[in-house]
């Protein structure tokens, strides 16, 4: 069962980067939590398959873009987008509700989390005979 977890929102801000370039950006407010896209990497997105950066937003006087929290691509059946955060899960939202708040006709697209149990079950890596798997010590 999904379930609403937040929601995105164009506020019409401009967020700036490390480097102090200025960006549109649209809001994504999840579980408490906001971030933003930038609305040139979104339209790529939803024009083709492009993972774009879900980043932190902070509000001091001006809007700053913070840190990559997560990635963004276009579903597989290209009616939704997918987003995954690092920390908090899976989420999606339908593109035409997304489509509608970054061209003016609603005001907000609701966010729904992926649920963590998937009804299949998990697959296991297959290597193809005779590679070696490798692992990593710290």
């Amino acid at each position: 069962m999904l379930q609403k977890s937040g929601y995105f929102r164009k506020t019409g801000c401009i967020a700036y980067d490390s480097d102090g370039k200025p960006h549109m950006v649209i809001e994504l407010h999840v579980q408490g939590d906001r971030f933003a896209i930038r609305l040139a990497d979104l339209a790529r997105a939803l024009a083709g398959r492009v993972h774009v950066q879900v980043e932190s937003l902070a509000h001091n006087w001006k809007y700053y873009l913070g840190s990559v929290n997560g990635l963004a691509q276009l579903s597989a059946s290209g009616k939704a987008l997918n987003i995954d955060i690092f920390e908090c899960g899976s989420f999606t939202v339908s593109l035409n509700s997304l489509r509608a708040v970054m061209y003016g006709r609603d005001r907000i697209a609701v966010v729904v989390k992926i649920p963590e149990d998937t009804p299949f079950p998990a697959r296991q890596k297959k290597y193809p005979c005779g590679q070696q798997q490798i692992s990593a010590k710290a």
